[in-house]
């Protein structure tokens, strides 16, 4: 099975590219694909992610090394992303650079900067040297993809 994304051959049962983590369930019959359900869709029911944040931005591992909802507020200026285990949100796994990625604060708001790590960084798919955040954002790391939550 070929990636739709990146073009890289994956094993047959996989769901996601090994390389830049695309869905490769697109190619399946659709009686094959489920619908999802997301907690917190019904009118009136706060997010469960929202609710996690509390008053303060944060990140949220959503998936990869078996850490799915770790929570890391970013209550300092700059947090140090990477394999290093001085680095504030440590992320113990070879696509991860030692120093990889910081996440800054850039006047109300907040950037991530990638430091030169052999893999990049991602938001939203879309790899980049220096990105500004939103609420909701999806970050990728290596193998490790985390959610960018701002309280409202």
């Amino acid at each position: 099975m070929f990636c739709p994304e990146c073009g890289i051959r994956n094993s047959e049962g996989a769901s996601f590219c090994i390389r830049c983590g695309a869905s490769l369930l697109a190619d399946q019959p659709e009686s094959a694909i489920t619908m999802s359900y997301v907690p917190g869709d019904e009118e009136g029911e706060p997010s469960a992610l929202a609710a996690v944040a509390g008053d303060e931005a944060c990140l949220v591992i959503r998936s990869g090394g078996g850490r799915a909802g770790e929570t890391y507020p970013l209550r300092a200026s700059r947090v140090a992303i990477g394999r290093h285990p001085d680095a504030a949100i440590f992320l113990d796994d070879v696509t991860v650079s030692r120093n990889h990625a910081l996440v800054e604060r850039e006047g109300h708001g907040w950037v991530i900067v990638d430091e030169g790590s052999l893999n990049g960084t991602y938001v939203n798919r879309r790899r980049g040297d220096r990105i500004g955040l939103a609420d909701g954002d999806e970050i990728q790391i290596g193998k490790y993809k985390l959610t960018f939550i701002v309280p409202s």
